[in-house]
């Protein structure tokens, strides 16, 4: 009997598999639906080797579904645009309106520019995912998705969305995954996430919300993931937290709640990542907290203000893959040995004392008060502080005291007393030098008007001033010649109209290719060639572009022939045409972009630091930076290089701190005659090489500002994922050349900075790119544990933390190289700032020391 019941239920169980099968692959009934999707298809110019048109799409489209033959399922992952697809990109989806039986849309990884629509949640009432992840969606957030009252997860991390999170949200009553992180959402947490009874993983990380921790999220009994962490989040920590019994992991680091830990947080027993450093939290640790969490394997709780002394750690039996870091504190007191049992934990810059004390390889203690340790808080200070507390500053057990005044409030009136001494000094020196500027410029006015020199005739030309050594080391043409070499300068051959001349492409009686570029003298600034001429008098440099030759016998017309460029420049070179059926375009890879940078950044290197005076480009941009048969770069557009001098439009306080204007204008108007402004420029390549997008470098417009200060929120020196969603979709990335991309994406964001005087040196540039790599690893595998953990912002201001002493260094080093007539800066010595767990690192300040965020270091300096 029991051999038939169990023959009887294989046949049923195979049986409804093989119902399912033919419904799943049944055609596709609908004429409507069968519409809408060759629409989608041309919408967002999906290939056909994907969505072939004579094809069945529920059988052969990759990534549909269907059921009873409808529409189910539409999954984008993975899948490629045409080439017209990818010059216009857009969130056109409007016909999946007529799919009504659509259950998951998913387009993770598939770029849809624009606003999710209204109607999405009015019509696909059937929805149940809704997965929109890196898909370059921005705009709000419509409150018509809270009607989708099927939706069980809704996935809108890693985008670029606005506003406010809508209220409707709440009413989303089978939700059981949400995920809004790394957006640009403001406002308040809805309270109407309390009606989310079956969420399971609420991320709201890594936008910019404010407020507080609604205290209704206690009733989210089954929640399992919660992550705030990364907003500016500004209550306490609610107590009702304890009541999410179910919660493992729970992230709220990186805001600015206030208060003490809440001891209740204790009741959370099945917790095992409890992140809740970098806020503002006070008061005595809990000691029975450490007690209660049985299962916890990761807790950060640094960068607070909290006190008392450290809790009982003999509790973990087995401490070896456990994870604690209670590093810039207020901790004191002496340690229990069973510390050094633990995999990693970082109790530096506290006020711990003891004699006896031998720290492992995973174990840091610097900035306490240690006696036999060094790197230690000077002994004055650890007096002191003791003293406060009235606890003796010997070595031994203590008990509990009252915790002591927040070192913030201590250090307030000092602190107040340093900025006011120094603005008052600052403003006594500028008022001296402005009194001693105005008496040297009447001085020199006086010695002017006694030494008037004669003006030069009109007929003098600059070409008649050059000295006969600098005409004769470059060869001259005939006018003939070049006529004969450009067909009469005709529009066959007629390359582009540039702004210093038009350029023809030609070919010399020895076959040789060449390009000239024709300058109309009635157009054009009367000595713009003869800076090239002058120039390249100095020596021929490899990464500029080969001049050949000039024709200067016409009156009106000066001609300069230069060493043709197979690959032409890299606005023509960063996209090619294949011979791809549907008219594809073929992208470069990374390494040769990486080659192209790093090329670019040698000739910029040369003109800074190696010319004397240093020289400015004024026109870098992708047309400007040629690319011979290797695709080795040779800088072009010479025609606005000048000595770098200071902007006579500047005011006097401007000249006098060397500091140029803030405004980036355009080479062919009055592009500031600094190094910033070309460190700025090939910024904008760099910006251009890593996202794919065509135009940046040579734009100037409001569109082209906006999206740069949009892309530059997605590159930050302390999380790679968002990176990933401005890298160009065309290049084919592992691992390691992820991290190159993210390294060059941290080196643009610097050349970008708004304050020219923040801007890295060339030379600093050219190493970064050189060794890309040392830009983003640390050498400390200590502080690499920890800042895969959580210690992100840390770990940024630990990277430019001594920022102005390395950059004050190598300016030294490279003053005295310039000095010597030697090509490139010096080496300078180590760095020799000591790590300190998660929040310091060893860098090497020779190769990239500008600041990211300079609030990132003076928060970094204030923890010290």
């Amino acid at each position: 009997m029991d051999a038939v019941i169990k023959v009887w239920f294989q046949f049923c169980f195979f049986f409804l598999l093989l119902v399912n099968s033919v419904l799943t692959q049944a055609p596709l009934s609908s004429t409507v639906e069968r519409t809408a999707l060759f629409d989608l298809r041309a919408s967002l110019g999906i290939r056909a080797v994907y969505w072939p048109r004579k094809s069945e799409p529920c059988t052969n489209w990759t990534g549909v579904e269907c059921r009873n033959g409808s529409v189910t399922g539409i999954n984008l992952f993975g899948l490629r645009r045409t080439r017209v697809g990818r010059l216009n990109p857009r969130f056109a989806i409007d016909s999946l309106v007529n799919c009504t039986q659509l259950v998951s849309f998913n387009s993770s990884g598939f770029s849809l520019p624009g606003s999710i629509p209204d109607w999405l949640g009015q019509n696909l009432s059937a929805l149940q995912v809704l997965d929109l992840r890196s898909s370059s969606v921005s705009g709000p957030i419509p409150q018509s998705i809270g009607s989708l009252n099927q939706l069980n997860r809704l996935l809108l991390s890693d985008n670029s969305i606005t506003g406010i999170i809508p209220d409707s949200l709440g009413q989303l009553s089978a939700l059981s995954s949400l995920n809004l992180s790394r957006n640009m959402l403001t406002g308040s947490i809805p309270s109407s996430f309390s009606a989310l009874s079956n969420l399971v993983i609420l991320d709201l990380a890594s936008n910019f919300l404010s407020g507080s921790i609604p205290p209704e999220f206690g009733s989210l009994s089954g929640l399992q993931y919660l992550n705030l962490s990364n907003n500016s989040l500004a209550s306490s920590v609610p107590t009702q937290l304890a009541n999410l019994s179910q919660l493992v992991d729970l992230d709220l680091g990186f805001n600015l709640l206030m208060g003490s830990l809440p001891i209740e947080l204790g009741l959370l027993t099945r917790l095992k990542r409890l992140l809740i450093g970098n806020n503002d939290l006070g008061g005595v640790f809990p000691s029975n907290l450490i007690i209660q969490l049985r299962d916890i394997i990761f807790l950060d709780v640094s960068n607070n203000n909290l006190t008392g002394s450290l809790p009982d750690l003999s509790r973990f039996s087995n401490a070896s893959g456990v994870t604690l870091n209670f590093s810039n504190n207020l901790f004191y007191g002496s340690l229990n040995s069973s510390i050094l049992t633990f995999d990693l934990i970082d109790l530096s810059n506290n006020y711990l004392q003891g004699l006896d004390v031998h720290p492992g390889n995973s174990t840091f203690f610097s900035r306490n008060c240690f006696l036999r340790l060094p790197d230690q808080r000077s002994l004055n200070d650890c007096r002191t502080f003791y003293a406060l507390i009235g606890l003796p500053f010997d070595g031994g057990p203590i008990s509990p005291m009252q915790p002591p005044v927040s070192k913030k409030n201590n250090n307030l009136k000092y602190i107040l007393a340093g900025v006011f001494g120094g603005l008052g000094v600052f403003i006594i020196i500028v008022l001296l030098l402005v009194f001693i500027l105005k008496a040297c410029n009447k001085r020199s006015v006086s010695q002017r008007s006694a030494n008037v020199e004669p003006v030069q005739e009109e007929g003098n030309t600059k070409d008649q001033i050059l000295s006969v050594d600098i005409l004769s080391s470059i060869t001259s043409f005939k006018y003939e010649q070049m006529l004969q070499v450009t067909s009469g300068f005709s529009d066959t051959n007629l390359i582009k109209r540039g702004h210093s001349g038009d350029i023809f492409s030609g070919r010399l009686e020895d076959g040789s290719a060449v390009v000239i570029k024709k300058i109309d003298m009635r157009s054009s600034r009367k000595d713009c060639y003869m800076t090239e001429l002058e120039l390249y008098s100095k020596g021929m440099h490899t990464r500029l572009v080969p001049l050949l030759g000039h024709c200067l016998e016409h009156e009106t017309e000066k001609l300069m022939v230069y060493k043709y460029m197979p690959n032409r420049d890299l606005s023509n070179s960063l996209y090619r045409p294949t011979s791809l059926e549907d008219g594809g375009l073929q992208s470069l890879d990374w390494i040769t972009r990486l080659k192209i940078a790093t090329g670019a950044a040698e000739g910029l290197a040369y003109l800074h630091h190696e010319c004397n005076p240093p020289l400015v480009h004024r026109d870098i941009q992708a047309s400007s930076i040629l690319l011979d048969d290797k695709f080795d770069v040779r800088l072009g557009s010479l025609s606005e290089v000048c000595a770098q001098g200071i902007d006579n439009n500047q005011n006097v306080i401007a000249r006098l701190l060397r500091i140029s204007s803030n405004s980036e204008s355009t080479p062919s108007g009055s592009a500031p005659p600094v190094c910033a402004y070309d460190v700025y420029c090939f910024g904008k390549v760099l910006l251009e090489l890593v996202t794919g997008k065509l135009g940046i470098s040579n734009s100037e417009d409001s569109s082209t500002k906006e999206w740069i200060d949009l892309t530059l929120t997605f590159i930050n020196n302390y999380d790679k994922e968002m990176v990933s969603k401005i890298v160009d979709q065309s290049l084919v990335l592992d691992d390691d050349l992820m991290d190159e991309v993210w390294a060059v994406a941290i080196v643009a964001k610097s050349c970008l900075n708004p304050k020219p005087a923040k801007r890295p040196q060339m030379a600093h540039i050219l190493k970064a790119l050189e060794t890309p790599f040392r830009v983003i690893r640390e050498e400390d595998f200590s502080s690499e544990r920890l800042r895969n953990n959580s210690s992100r912002r840390s770990w940024s201001a630990a990277l430019f933390g001594s920022w102005r002493q390395s950059f004050s260094g190598s300016t030294n080093s490279q003053s005295q190289t310039n000095k010597d007539g030697n090509s490139g800066p010096k080496q300078s010595g180590k760095d020799n700032s000591q790590g300190s767990g998660a929040h310091d690192r060893r860098f090497s300040s020779e190769i990239f020391p500008e600041p990211i965020d300079i609030n990132d270091v003076e928060r970094q300096d204030e923890t010290r």
